[in-house]
C-alpha cells in the first residue's frame, strides 16, 4: 500500500470509527504532543502523537486486527487473558470491552509506553479487571537490555529503529507471568517485535497446557523462523486456525486448542 493510499485510509477510519475524528485529525495536523481517540461514550485512548503509536489504535479499534469476537467470543464469561507487549493498552481495552467479567494481566516493557498504558487503563475505569506491569516477558527472570525509542512506538524491542536508547528493564518468564494471572490463563496475545522467539521458545510446552487460544505477531529475526514457533505450540496442543502473512517471515497467527469456524 502506498503512503498516499494509507494516509487516505487513516483519514477515513479516523472520521468513521472514532467519535471525535475531526478533533483527532486537527491535533495530528497541529502536531499536538498527545492525541485522544474517543472510541465511544465509554472508552477513550490517549497516545503520544507519533505515527508508530497511532498504528495499533487503528488496527484494534478500526480494523479488529485480532478478530476478537470470532476468536474469543465463545469462551467462558470470566475469561482470563495475558497480554504480552501491551503497548498503550489497545488489545487489553478491546478485550475488556468484549468481556465485561474478564481478568487481564498486561506486560509492557517500555517505561514511556507503559505510562500511557497505565493512564488508559485507569482513566477508563478498567484497573479492577486489567492489571498493568512495566515488565518484559523473556526466557529468564531478572533484567535485560531493551531498545526503547521513548516515543510510545509499537516498534520498541529487538527490532527497534536506529536511534533507540538501550535501557535495562525488569523481565519475567511465561510461567511466572501466567502464575501472576491466577489459577488459569485462557487467552494469550503476543506482539513483541521479534522477542516472541525468546519468550515462547524459552518456555516449556507444559506452561501452555491450560491456554485455550493464542494470537500473536511473528517477525523476521535472523536465525529464527515461524515454523519453530508452530512446532513448539503443536507440542503444547495448540494448532493454527488462521494465519495472515504479510511476508514469508512476518504476519499474524491465531492458534487454538479446539477447532474454530473460519
Amino acid at each position: 500500500m502506498s503512503r498516499l493510499t494509507l494516509a487516505a485510509k487513516r483519514v477515513r477510519q479516523t472520521l468513521v470509527d472514532f467519535d471525535n475524528g475531526v478533533s483527532v485529525l486537527t491535533a495530528i495536523a497541529k502536531r499536538k504532543p498527545e492525541l485522544v481517540f474517543e472510541v465511544d461514550d465509554d472508552l477513550t485512548v490517549t497516545i503520544p502523537n507519533v505515527a508508530g503509536a497511532r498504528v495499533p489504535v487503528y488496527e484494534v479499534f478500526a480494523e479488529d486486527a485480532y478478530r476478537l469476537p470470532w476468536f474469543t467470543g465463545d469462551l467462558r464469561e470470566d475469561v482470563s487473558a495475558v497480554d504480552i507487549g501491551g503497548h498503550i493498552g489497545s488489545f487489553s481495552m478491546a478485550f475488556a470491552r468484549l468481556h465485561p467479567h474478564c481478568r487481564v494481566q498486561t506486560f509492557e516493557a517500555s517505561p514511556t509506553t507503559y505510562s500511557f498504558l497505565a493512564r488508559n487503563i485507569s482513566g477508563n475505569g478498567l484497573a479492577d479487571r486489567v492489571t498493568v506491569n512495566n515488565t518484559a516477558v523473556s526466557s529468564t527472570i531478572g533484567t535485560l537490555q531493551f531498545a526503547d525509542n521513548a516515543g510510545g512506538s509499537g516498534l520498541n524491542g529487538i527490532t527497534a529503529p536506529a536511534g533507540s536508547t538501550v535501557i535495562e528493564i525488569p523481565c519475567t518468564t511465561v510461567a511466572a507471568a501466567f502464575a501472576q494471572a491466577g489459577d488459569r490463563v485462557d487467552v494469550v496475545k503476543i506482539d513483541t517485535e521479534g522477542a516472541e522467539y525468546d519468550i515462547v521458545l524459552g518456555s516449556d510446552p507444559s506452561d501452555w497446557l491450560g491456554v485455550q487460544r493464542v494470537v500473536m505477531e511473528y517477525h523476521p529475526v535472523d536465525g529464527q523462523s515461524w515454523e519453530e514457533l508452530e512446532e513448539f505450540f503443536a507440542k503444547a496442543g495448540l494448532t493454527v486456525v488462521r494465519q495472515e502473512p504479510l511476508t514469508p517471515r512476518l504476519g499474524t497467527v491465531w492458534l487454538s486448542r479446539t477447532p474454530l469456524p473460519l
